[in-house]
């Protein structure tokens, strides 16, 4: 079978990037039988000169990580100088691993679309800062959902989430899963944990409890922040701070960094309290992880929660809203909360902080539940969704 694939997002420092770069390294070691043909504009990877994979060069005038976002939007000729190249490749099949840079492909030819969520349409209010990024988005939308053979999506709940949001059939909907990559593993070596917290302006003397993600309004980081005020009126938690680790200008998304701060700055109890760390590198994060009392992800909606698994595969329990996927993934490892209930979000922070036998007995489960999901096992499915395609 050869296999086209929209390549472009490998370089997306967000989720569905290194979801792209993950899924297609494993989809490559284990498929023997199959030609892969990567659609690119930029530079090949060293992960992608392999045997089996054909490097398909597009040049476009901004690379594609840049101008499929929502503060940005491709031209036309670049999103038709993919759909060239695509014509112009002897393919049975073409492989979307991310809506975001999806390109209209010669009729005749079976796709498979993956939709990590339908946030964009559940939030809209929340995902675009302006009505030009909500209706390219929404135009995208429509013709990616018209042409694709099939969608793939991450979790059964974004499946739902699609299913009721953008009208798609869950006949027509497979699910794989996301996974750690394996650089996320425990780590213990205190030089190394103090000199991660250096780099990212962590005090080297508190607990931390850390958020991984965008700061896009969706992610509920307001709440949050109030739930942490509660919980910290309450008493012994003097030495609890909140570590939110992601890009402050949103990287081309949505981004309220400027709210978050205010609310940070006029609230006593959250002064000081708080640390923006900006991007952070994968070795830092990694330490960020494993030094944690939990990882928080207070979203109204997660398309999977990739964060979730890999602070899991670093032995940490995870703080999070019952609304969406994150339960899904997370199972008995986590403990949950309403979104939209203050109260509730409160009572989970000041539980973790102050029952060390509960924290431990979920940092038991997280390891174990992290193992249960592999890269290997998302390709698999991903292979083998594309053949039945096809057959």
């Amino acid at each position: 079978m050869r296999i086209g694939i929209d390549a472009s997002c490998w370089w997306s420092r967000r989720g569905f990037g290194r979801f792209t770069r993950e899924l297609l390294k494993a989809m490559f070691s284990m498929s023997n039988d199959h030609e892969f043909y990567l659609f690119v504009d930029r530079a090949p990877e060293p992960d992608m000169q392999v045997p089996g994979v054909h490097i398909v060069p597009v040049s476009i005038s901004k690379p594609v990580t840049e101008a499929a976002v929502a503060l940005g939007s491709r031209s036309v000729s670049d999103v038709l100088s993919f759909s060239r190249a695509a014509s112009g490749t002897p393919l049975d099949i073409m492989f979307f691993p991310a809506v975001y840079s999806w390109f209209p492909v010669r009729p005749g030819l079976p796709s498979i679309v993956t939709m990590h969520d339908a946030i964009a349409e559940h939030f809209p209010e929340m995902i675009f800062p302006d009505k030009k990024g909500r209706l390219f988005w929404t135009l995208k939308m429509r013709l990616a959902r018209w042409q694709a053979t099939r969608v793939m999506t991450v979790s059964n709940a974004a499946k739902q989430e699609i299913e009721k949001y953008l009208g798609i059939r869950p006949d027509k909907i497979d699910v794989v899963s996301e996974a750690a990559d394996p650089q996320f593993v425990q780590i213990t070596d205190k030089a190394l944990l103090a000199v991660a917290r250096k780099r990212t302006g962590v005090p080297a003397d508190v607990r931390i409890i850390v958020y991984v993600g965008g700061l896009a309004p969706h992610k509920n980081i307001p709440g949050l922040l109030q739930g942490l005020v509660g919980a910290v009126k309450r008493g012994g938690l003097d030495d609890v701070h909140l570590v939110l680790v992601g890009d402050i200008k949103g990287d081309g998304f949505h981004s309220h960094f400027e709210e978050l701060s205010a609310i940070v700055d006029d609230e006593p109890d959250l002064q000081g309290r708080v640390h923006f760390t900006g991007y952070v590198s994968d070795e830092d994060l990694v330490a960020l992880y494993s030094d944690a009392l939990a990882l928080t992800l207070p979203s109204f909606s997660e398309g999977f929660g990739l964060p979730a698994i890999e602070a899991m595969a670093c032995g940490i329990p995870v703080l999070a809203s019952s609304a969406g996927s994150v339960p899904e993934v997370v199972g008995d490892a986590g403990l949950y909360f309403d979104p939209n209930d203050i109260s509730q979000i409160a009572d989970a922070i000041h539980l973790l902080a102050s029952d060390n036998e509960v924290v431990n007995a979920l940092k038991k489960k997280a390891l174990k539940r992290s193992c249960e999901f592999t890269w290997e096992r998302a390709a698999g499915l991903t292979i083998s969704y594309l053949e039945n395609v096809l057959r």
